[in-house]
């Protein structure tokens, strides 16, 4: 100690601030240990109504699931009509339903990816419905996104328990049981992306439970690292390098994002994986690659037969950056003729002031 005071002064304030940060490390580590080691064995959410899903409708199918929990008895129709104008639409992201129970509730909802089992169970036993994102693939059927709402889970019998909205509810309504393996095998291939329902005055519980990861920057750190780990394990495997990618999108790494995505590509990800998940177009466009851009606009309007609407905005973008307005005007439009509430479309239509 007597030494480092001798040090100029610019050395002291650095060594200050690597210890500040390891001390900050120590007790996100020493939060994150203690939330895991309070949760209880086990813990059962009662008082949904299950909803069997029209056709594909999970998403919609879902968020009332996790509403009824608070009381809401409004149809799967309704959230349909904000999320899927077009019925035909094949995704509805975490963020178009986040908006959805934020704008038209009276209750509140939180999205992050880079979730834990730990961090799953503590929102469970604090009695907070949770929707996760998650691969699904039933049999004779190929892979598909699905949304499932976790209603409760058992480390004795290591299952979590599921409403799903195309599977049922289970006995008696006690949640289908699916292995802590399984279900954490498929929700990685989304990033282990979830969704927190909660009432407006229990915010500061489900900031308190989320720890680091409710600030977005500290919660793509965290999916970044849990994905490169699971690289380093499993080289072979595609969805690590994807969710590399997609964590280091949000982070504004677009170079770093771009060579996970292609490494992930080369590994053979799911061919309907881009009508769920959009990262390699943000991450290309970025880079300036707009070949490969408009090579992932082709090939998910042929699979898709058009009903994307990100696809579209992403075709706009680089028509945009190619000087060709009036072409990208279409591309905007068309995507808004899918989704009206699409506002990503709606800016870029502002900005090409054509």
């Amino acid at each position: 100690m007597i030494d480092s005071l001798k040090k100029p002064l610019f050395v002291r304030a650095a060594l200050l601030r690597c210890l500040m940060l390891a001390l900050f490390l120590m007790a996100v580590a020493s939060t994150v240990s203690d939330a895991a080691a309070s949760n209880p064995p086990a813990a059962r959410l009662y008082g949904f109504t299950h909803v069997q899903q029209t056709w594909n409708n999970c998403g919609p199918a879902n968020i009332t699931m996790a509403l009824s929990y608070y009381g809401w008895r409004e149809g799967q129709d309704v959230a349909a009509s904000y999320l899927k104008p077009d019925a035909e639409d094949k995704n509805v992201n975490p963020t178009e339903i986040v908006a959805f129970v934020n704008d038209h509730t009276n209750l509140r909802a939180i999205t992050r990816i880079g979730g834990e089992m730990e961090l799953l169970k503590a929102f469970l036993a604090s009695d907070f419905p949770v929707i996760v994102e998650t691969g699904y693939m039933p049999e004779g059927e190929d892979w598909f996104g699905h949304y499932q709402t976790v209603v409760g889970y058992s480390d004795a019998d290591q299952f979590v328990f599921i409403y799903d909205s195309y599977l049922g509810s289970g006995e008696n309504g006690e949640g289908l049981a699916e292995t802590y393996s399984d279900f954490d095998d498929n929700w990685q291939d989304f990033n282990r992306t979830f969704i927190v329902v909660y009432e407006q005055e229990r915010e500061g519980e489900v900031r308190e439970i989320l720890g680091d990861r409710a600030d977005l920057t500290l919660a793509a750190e965290r999916a970044f690292d849990i994905a490169q780990t699971e690289a380093r394990a499993t080289p072979q495997e595609w969805a690590p390098w994807f969710n590399m990618g997609t964590s280091l999108v949000r982070l504004g790494r677009y170079e770093e994002a771009a060579v996970a995505y292609d490494q992930a590509r080369q590994l053979d990800i799911p061919w309907r994986m881009l009508w769920y998940q959009f990262g390699p177009y943000e991450a290309y466009f970025n880079i300036g690659r707009y070949d490969d851009v408009m090579s992932l606009v082709d090939i998910n309007l042929a699979s898709s037969q058009g009903y994307v609407e990100e696809t579209y905005y992403w075709q706009g973008r680089v028509l945009a950056e190619q000087g060709e307005p009036q072409q990208a005007m279409n591309a905007f439009n068309t995507a808004l003729t899918h989704n009206p509430f699409y506002t990503a479309a709606q800016d870029a239509l502002q900005e090409l002031n054509v």
